[in-house]
């Protein structure tokens, strides 16, 4: 066993001062003055997990808890700056991060859906219909506010993200398999979601079929595409009839995206161009001028990349749930407790349920585990923003911003035990040879 460094001990044990202070000072009577204590907590916690290779995965989870702390206590930083409604970053941040998962993918990850067929159908149909059940189902039993319910469909009716992709390299499963459902989620998305959340959260409140598929197309297809893009120049892996052929195909998509926006809400054909040529130039032209010179300047060294947009995605994710949290604290202080109940019991069955089907059609294991933490970990980032286009950021995405740190806790244990119990290759055969 590794010894565990000197800066980790002091922190853990800065920490644990912390704790004792908070825990006097609430049973004291002085709850309002334990806000400082508890962020100074999560803090130390987080970055003294750094040094303990064990449990160094938790360090961003202790991080979220410490910026949700924050919001907490101290929330008007979080809502509001020199006139300026924190709120509207939540959008831009989200893009970011869609444009990192997109430049980390390349249209080769789509190639599973021909090589595992039944995974990706099984995997598919669990992950949009296990999910968006239970949370409605949840949200009835516990007789949650409307707006703070249709949150819980919300989570329920998103994609999976790439919290699964990388549980899933942690617990030693199909990482192929998690890829390809992740993207294919993801790119279907901007039709099942607004589906589902016309059928089973249109009684909550009212859905607009049409601007929620926009808004997750504006979230999530066009970023991922600039992400693309990016990838197919940047690391040079692709010929230039593959990089063609896409640029073509991703004109088409924005060029849709824009058809659609024309019909449903009755543009001028000047403000159509105007958006038209913006996405173009956002989410088409600058991609391919920054990936010929990160080509060029990177001399195929493409690491540090990966950690810049890690870091970026982390903490995006952490200023996202913040401002959330801020926006709607007085309903999550009213009914915290039982939303953090919705969102575990939620969280669990996802994978519980998720797995046992997967059984029930005999895949082999490692399948099972990788569409398990599909099913489980949804993109609640993007939940928080369709929430936040719908103008209900501090209700609607309260539900989101709880199951985000939840999950990342969840799946990060259930990934680190199954990573324990080693896969029997000799009785993995038969259900793989029964697949093919």
């Amino acid at each position: 066993m590794k010894t565990i460094p000197t800066f980790s001990k002091i922190l853990l044990g800065l920490s644990l001062i912390s704790l004792i202070i908070t825990i006097f000072l609430f049973f004291s009577g002085d709850k309002a003055s334990t806000g400082p204590f508890i962020i100074i907590l999560f803090t130390a916690l987080a970055l003294g997990m750094q040094g303990i290779p064990l449990i160094k995965g938790l360090s961003f989870t202790f991080w979220i808890f410490a910026a949700v702390s924050a919001s907490l206590f101290y929330p008007e930083p979080f809502r509001e700056i020199e006139n300026f409604q924190m709120k509207l970053l939540i959008v831009p941040l989200l893009q970011i991060i869609m444009f990192g998962m997109g430049s980390q993918m390349s249209i080769k990850d789509f190639k599973g859906v021909i090589q595992m067929p039944k995974g990706v159908f099984i995997g598919m149909a669990c992950q949009f219909s296990i999910m968006p059940i239970v949370g409605f189902t949840l949200a009835v039993i516990f007789g949650f506010p409307a707006e703070i319910a249709a949150g819980f469909v919300l989570v329920g009716s998103s994609p999976s993200g790439l919290a699964s992709n990388v549980m899933s390299f942690i617990a030693k499963a199909n990482l192929a398999l998690s890829v390809t459902l992740t993207a294919v989620a993801t790119m279907l998305a901007p039709l099942i979601t607004p589906t589902l959340m016309k059928l089973l959260a249109g009684e909550f409140v009212p859905i607009n079929f049409w601007e929620m598929m926009l808004s997750i197309i504006n979230i999530v297809i066009l970023p991922i595409i600039a992400g693309l893009i990016f990838n197919a120049i940047a690391y040079g892996k692709e010929s230039k009839k593959s990089i063609i052929i896409q640029g073509f195909v991703f004109l088409g998509i924005i060029g849709l995206k824009n058809l659609i926006n024309f019909t449903t809400n009755e543009l001028e054909m000047s403000a159509l161009l105007f958006t038209f040529l913006k996405d173009i130039i956002w989410f088409l032209i600058l991609p391919i001028f920054a990936g010929v010179l990160f080509h060029k300047l990177s001399k195929g060294d493409s690491s540090w990349l990966e950690g810049v947009l890690s870091f970026i995605s982390m903490a995006g994710i952490a200023v996202i749930i913040s401002i959330i949290t801020a926006a709607g604290r007085d309903s999550l202080i009213e009914i915290g407790f039982l939303l953090i109940l919705a969102c575990l019991i939620h969280n669990c069955l996802g994978y519980f349920l998720g797995y046992w089907t997967c059984k029930l059609f005999r895949l082999d294991e490692k399948s099972c585990r990788t569409i398990a933490l599909e099913v489980g970990l949804q993109n609640g980032g993007l939940a928080s923003g369709i929430a936040l286009e719908m103008g209900r950021v501090a209700t609607v995405g309260l539900a989101p911003a709880v199951f985000g740190p939840m999950m990342n806790i969840t799946g990060s244990s259930l990934a680190t035990w199954w990573r324990g119990k080693p896969v029997d290759i000799d009785e993995e055969k038969p259900l793989a040879e029964a697949q093919s």
